[in-house]
């Protein structure tokens, strides 16, 4: 029996990456791996570089903020890249660089960001006039050529806690945010991603005998801690969402 712990889109929520840290060590897993959008955010940063790093044994493999903070100039950064640009040192420059776009973290289990091939893709969700749960053949249109290869994938991005068995039973699982639980985007269109709550999220992931059985959990954290280093970092609209699970 083999159990996966996945968790993604912490964004430098130090408080809620503690707390789902430890819920996690609790279960003892066999594989931790990390989604991706680590630090970027409005509260902790250095703080989530900091325990990301003393924890050699989680697997993270790089979302679109690690991109961006490595490739966009400081001026063309959005708040949440800035705050972060600013407490980056050459050695986490260097990290961020060395982590993979997609891992295949078991056999047959595929880790990334977004989708296999795009970090800014919302797999299992859909922008039109608001925002939707994408329907089949648009999930299997984003997975690309790596459709029908794996019986896992593990993506984030979205936010939103969600498990999807495909036609085929292949699973798709994205265990939310653990730090950020509502934001707003703008392509392709304007929309609102609201959780909810402002739970940390993490799902387990369970082979029981050629059967995987997904457990997702919503956890409670210090989340003043965590709204009060966002008011301090002049980030209002963070603290708003971290209290509440929405934009307001």
């Amino acid at each position: 029996m083999t159990t996966i712990a996945a968790f993604s889109d912490v964004h430098g929520n130090t408080p809620a990456l503690r707390a789902v840290l430890a819920a996690i060590d609790d279960r003892r897993p066999d594989v931790v791996v990390d989604l991706g959008d680590v630090a970027s955010g409005g509260v902790d940063p250095r703080g989530t570089l900091d325990l990301l790093r003393s924890r050699p044994d989680i697997v993270t493999v790089r979302g679109n903020h690690e991109r961006q903070l490595l490739t966009l100039p400081a001026e063309a950064m959005g708040a949440s890249d800035r705050l972060a640009h600013g407490h980056l040192t050459p050695d986490d420059r260097s990290w961020l660089a060395g982590l993979p776009e997609r891992l295949e973290i078991l056999p047959g289990v595929l880790a990334f960001h977004g989708a296999p091939d795009d970090d800014l893709c919302y797999l299992l969700e859909t922008v039109g006039d608001g925002l939707r749960e994408a329907s089949d053949d648009e999930v299997l249109t984003r997975l690309g050529a790596d459709a029908g290869r794996f019986a896992v994938f593990l993506c984030g991005h979205t936010h939103l806690q969600r498990t999807r068995t495909l036609p085929g039973g292949a699973l798709v699982v994205n265990p939310g945010s653990v730090g950020w639980p509502a934001f707003a985007g703008d392509e392709p269109a304007p929309h609102v991603v609201e959780a909810g709550t402002p739970h940390a999220r993490f799902t387990l992931l369970t082979d029981a005998d050629g059967r995987w059985e997904v457990e997702e959990h919503a956890i409670d954290y210090d989340v003043e801690e965590a709204a009060r280093l966002a008011e301090a970092n002049d980030r209002p609209d963070v603290a708003v969402a971290l209290r509440t699970g929405r934009l307001g």
